[in-house]
């Protein structure tokens, strides 16, 4: 998969799987803007690349901003004049409890990043692929935007709604040389995940799938790649399941 003087875009690229998604990019040959809320978190990962060789640069970004997602495209178009690959990562998650006992703040930080943040950035990232003739955009969905989750209400719905968005947009834009498309990500071990969850917990979230083990950001950014990439040239709206079969039955 080359992607030699790409631009890419990847919004929550300051860790886990777009951290994954913004190494994996550079490493083809891609020219990557990483974008995360943390400044740091961006420089960080930037500098990664570009103290190996590649183009990175960082920006600090929150994408349930308009005028901030709008700045965040013309700071890419600045140096590199396009914009050929966008990956909406960004994401957050809630509390886990029964949708009676949720909070209406929880509800809207979630919303704001999950959904009006995916909503965000495609629209700015439309208006410039439409301008230069063509792009690729992959969002990042959830094995929980194909089944539920008790307790994770706010976050399955956010998810089933960046499904239906990706599915949606993929035809309203096939035909003006732009694929769209989602990758749906199970259980994956970050090191968010291994910080956050005690070892029972992970045990518990491993079983979920059929290959009893979670996946890595890693094997969740070469599905990335491959639907950003030449090879999937005839693939748009497709919600590419990397869930090691949690939802197979």
């Amino acid at each position: 998969m080359d992607f030699e003087n790409r631009v890419v875009l990847v919004t929550g690229g300051g860790a886990g799987l777009g951290e994954a998604c913004a190494l994996e990019f550079a490493a083809q040959g891609a020219r990557v803007a990483v974008a995360d809320w943390s400044a740091e978190s961006a420089e960080r990962v930037a500098s990664r690349i570009n103290d190996n060789g590649g183009e990175a640069i960082a920006l600090a970004i929150d994408v349930s901003r308009a005028d901030q997602v709008d700045e965040m495209v013309n700071r890419i178009l600045s140096p590199w004049g396009r914009l050929d690959v966008a990956v909406n990562n960004a994401g957050v998650s809630a509390p886990i409890k029964p949708l009676a006992e949720t909070e209406e703040d929880d509800y809207e930080r979630l919303m704001g990043v999950n959904l009006k943040g995916v909503w965000l950035c495609m629209r700015a990232e439309l208006r410039q692929m439409l301008k230069q003739g063509g792009g690729n955009i992959v969002n990042m969905a959830s094995a929980l935007s194909k089944r539920v989750f008790p307790g994770a209400s706010f976050y399955v719905a956010s998810k089933f709604a960046v499904a239906g968005m990706t599915r949606t947009a993929a035809l309203e834009y096939a035909e003006q040389g732009i694929r769209i498309n989602a990758v749906c990500p199970g259980n994956v071990r970050t090191p968010l995940l291994e910080s956050t969850t005690d070892a029972q917990t992970q045990q518990i979230l491993a079983g979920l799938h059929a290959m009893k083990r979670m996946g890595t950001p890693e094997e969740v950014a070469q599905a990335v790649l491959w639907l950003a990439s030449g090879r999937a040239s005839f693939c748009t709206g497709n919600l590419m399941s990397v869930d090691g079969g949690w939802t197979a039955g």
